[in-house]
């Protein structure tokens, strides 16, 4: 719905805002389970209860959002007539081929699409995996940071990343949607290298703090710009499939970075070694986006080139 609902100008803005909100309201449900978690005894409920009424919330939390989105948002294009003999799996699959054959006339698109899934293997795979880095005990090159202080750190990451979504799309407006990707890779680059030289010491839980706060800066804003960034490449009429292709590719690459983690803690024994051999996918991401020419690929894709690119 992006290329649909911003023009080339505003689409950073607006996928920002889309990202800040997100992450606004899975603050407010996680800070609402935190506090029903904490006051279980009290209303006399089980942990075991309480941790399955807060899952089954987000569920809830998630599908009433998502009717909301169904109810309001319209194609705005005209509504085609399923083909005679076809159903929709059938004729999604024959989309998906001719897509992906037209693919190949979009070269700087696609170049944006393989360094896009590389950093972004990088960046999902910090994220999933900082929590066990955080608990993990001290001689296997960990934190010791016990379950209370990390979930109000998890908390404190959810309400900065509003913040920093919001930021980067006022970055990118200044700077271009590029630059602004370029900038907060050399920042992830930075923090899986801190990871592995510092949080030592005492101060290791406030140090912790402030990388948790430095991710949160970053996370929302490379998410969201590099997806406006795409929208710009995408032929008109073409969003949905390309999209899918986008969120298809992802999905199948996101078992990478997860790998690599656990093959260098596996033969090291070292969850510090573990986290900076992530740093390949931030500095390959980089590399092959730099490369990419972000005027041509939205020439080639046919749409109007922004003021700031």
């Amino acid at each position: 719905y992006l290329p649909d609902i911003a023009a080339p100008d505003n689409r950073d803005k607006v996928s920002s805002q889309g990202w800040a909100m997100g992450y606004l309201g899975g603050g407010l449900l996680l800070a609402i389970n935190l506090v029903f978690f904490l006051m279980r005894d009290s209303l006399g409920v089980s942990t075991g209860l309480a941790i399955r009424i807060n899952l089954a919330s987000a569920g809830l939390w998630w599908f009433g959002w998502s009717f909301m989105t169904w109810s309001r948002l319209r194609p705005r294009h005209t509504v085609r007539q399923l083909p005679k003999g076809e159903t929709y799996v059938s004729i999604g699959f024959k989309q998906l081929r001719a897509t992906l054959g037209e693919a190949k006339g979009y070269p700087q698109t696609i170049r944006y699409l393989i360094a896009y899934l590389i950093y972004n293997d990088g960046i999902q795979t910090v994220i999933a995996v900082s929590a066990v880095f955080a608990a993990a005990p001290l001689i296997q090159g960990g934190l010791e940071i016990e379950q209370g202080t990390l979930t109000m750190i998890i908390l404190m990451i959810q309400f900065v990343a509003f913040g920093g979504a919001l930021l980067w799309g006022r970055l990118a407006r200044r700077v271009g949607a590029k630059q602004a990707v370029l900038i907060s890779l050399v920042i992830w680059s930075a923090v899986v290298i801190y990871a592995y030289v510092g949080l030592k010491g005492d101060s290791r839980v406030m140090q912790f703090w402030i990388l948790g706060a430095t991710i949160a800066l970053v996370m929302g804003g490379s998410q969201a710009i590099s997806r406006s960034l795409f929208a710009q490449m995408i032929p008109k009429g073409k969003e949905a499939e390309f999209f899918s292709i986008y969120e298809i590719s992802e999905r199948g690459t996101s078992w990478l970075g997860p790998l690599l983690f656990g093959l260098v803690n596996q033969l090291f024994n070292n969850l510090r070694l573990a986290i900076i051999s992530l740093i390949f996918f931030f500095v390959l991401g980089l590399i092959l986006l730099y490369f990419v020419d972000v005027r041509q690929a939205i020439v080639e894709s046919g749409n109007e080139v922004p003021a700031k690119i």
